[in-house]
Formats: structure tokens, C-alpha cells, sequence
């Protein structure tokens, strides 16, 4: 068996320059895929708001969502790290909600780390978590949470003043305590900086070629959600597409008498 993935393990990846695999996974099933095809990170993300309960954004993902999700993740994977998501207003509120958040997520469902959005105004809970023992990865440009804010998925950083303003928080971040950084929809020379700035590991969602890692979401790639698909996403699947065609032709055999048969 492979041995098993930890947070000093990841760290270390970056000054050997071997690259970062993160994928989402938001059950059992998706959990073992991930796990048994030897992905480093398994991130159970928000985002299962979306491709898994329906809802047009991460906003209505609650900590009991979380947790329940993470556990059974957690069940699938034996080898890889589990990080997970800290739902909005998880941490947003006080310092002492993120702990208390952030220790469910690993008490109750089996995390190894957790994974917040932002930079200086969650510094303090950043840094107040790592103290007390809890792995924290950072996510910097945009952040789904903050969506209403942002007018919608757009690229972060295009202008200058806000590169700097990132760049300065992925240091700050880095400072915190963070073990590694989400850069979503950033230019890539902007990831590029950061990630040759900071010690810790990059890992990057819609941000170019040059970072430590990539992570994606395990229904994008299989072709598994119906609304649409990223442009930072390459399909090696279309289990959608697959999926209907069975149960249709299921729907027809029964109605026609075709299944079950004696045998």
C-alpha cells in the first residue's frame, strides 16, 4: 500500500519540483476514485453546493452539509489528505467560530486539514488555527464565497493594484501559517509570481501552467454536471451523456417487457 500522504509531505513536493494533484470529491464513491487513482489531496469542496445539491452557488452550504460530505469521503480515502472546505460564515463571524468549525470538520468528519477563503481578514483565525494544531490552506483571487462581491465568476487580478494587492496576501497568508495556497482564475503570470515568491506550494484552479499543483472539480472532468464547463477544464469523460443513455434504454426494456428476463 502507498504510503500515506500528510501536510509536511506536500510542503516537501514543492523543493522537490514534483507537481500537486488536488481533486474534489464530495462522497464515498468519488472518494475512492480519487484515492485509488493516487491523487495527492482530496478537497471536499463547497462546490458540492452546486454540482452535487443543485444550488446556483456555494452560499447555501452549511457546516452540517460539510461535515456529513466529509465523512463520507472520508470512509473512501485511505491514503491521500483530506482537506475541506469551511462552508460560508463558518469563520467569517469570529475567531472562535473558526476553530470551533474547523475542529468539527476534523472531529466528526475525519478531515486532516481545512480550507478557507481570503486573506488579511481571516489572518487572525488563520494563524490562531495553526497554533492550536490545525492544518489551514489558504485560497486567494476568486473566491466563490464571495461571489455576490465579485459580480459573478471572473478572472481576479488583471489590473496591477489588485495583483500587488493578492501578491500581499499570499505572503501574509504564508506568514499565517498556511501549509498551501488556492490561486482561482488569477492570470497566470500573476500565479507565476506568487508561486516563486512563497515557500509553501501553489495550487492552481483556472491560473495557468505555473503552479505547484492544479486542482479540479471530479464532476467537470468526467463530464458528470449537466449545467455547463469551465474553461480550465479538460473532459477525460462524458459520464453524463452515458449515464442518460442507460437509464433510457432501461426505461424502454421495461416498458417493452425486455428486462427482467427468466434468466
Amino acid at each position: 500500500m502507498a504510503e500515506k500522504i500528510t501536510v509536511p509531505e506536500v510542503v516537501k513536493k514543492k523543493s522537490r519540483g514534483e507537481k500537486i494533484v488536488v481533486l474534489t470529491a464530495y462522497d464515498y464513491p468519488t472518494g475512492k476514485i480519487a484515492d485509488e487513482a493516487g491523487v495527492d489531496i482530496v478537497l471536499v469542496g463547497d462546490s458540492l453546493g452546486m454540482v452535487v445539491l443543485g444550488f446556483e452557488n456555494t452560499i447555501p452550504v452549511t457546516m452540517d452539509i460539510m461535515v456529513h460530505h466529509t465523512a463520507a469521503v472520508a470512509r473512501g480515502v485511505s491514503r491521500a489528505l483530506i482537506v475541506a472546505d469551511m462552508p460560508f460564515m463558518s469563520y467569517q463571524a469570529s475567531v472562535e467560530d473558526a476553530v470551533r468549525n474547523a475542529g468539527r470538520l476534523m472531529q466528526e468528519g475525519g478531515a486532516h486539514a481545512v480550507k478557507l477563503e481570503g486573506g488579511a481578514a481571516v489572518a487572525e483565525a488563520v494563524e490562531r488555527m495553526v497554533k492550536l494544531g490545525i492544518p489551514v490552506m489558504g485560497h486567494l483571487g476568486m473566491t466563490p464565497q464571495s461571489v455576490h462581491q465579485f459580480g459573478g465568476y471572473k478572472l481576479q487580478g488583471r489590473e496591477e493594484p489588485a495583483a500587488v494587492r493578492i501578491l500581499e496576501e499570499a505572503r501574509l497568508l504564508e506568514e499565517c501559517g498556511v501549509f498551501a495556497l488556492v490561486l482561482e482564475l488569477v492570470p497566470s503570470d500573476l500565479a507565476k509570481r506568487i508561486t516563486e515568491t512563497l515557500r509553501i506550494p501553489t495550487i492552481g484552479i483556472g491560473a495557468g501552467l505555473y503552479c505547484d499543483g492544479q486542482v479540479q472539480v471530479i464532476h467537470d472532468i468526467l463530464g458528470f454536471y449537466d449545467r455547463f464547463v469551465p474553461k480550465h477544464t479538460r473532459r477525460y469523460a462524458e459520464i453524463w451523456k452515458a449515464a442518460a443513455d442507460a437509464v433510457s434504454e432501461y426505461v424502454s426494456d421495461v416498458r417493452a417487457g425486455r428486462f427482467p428476463i427468466d434468466e
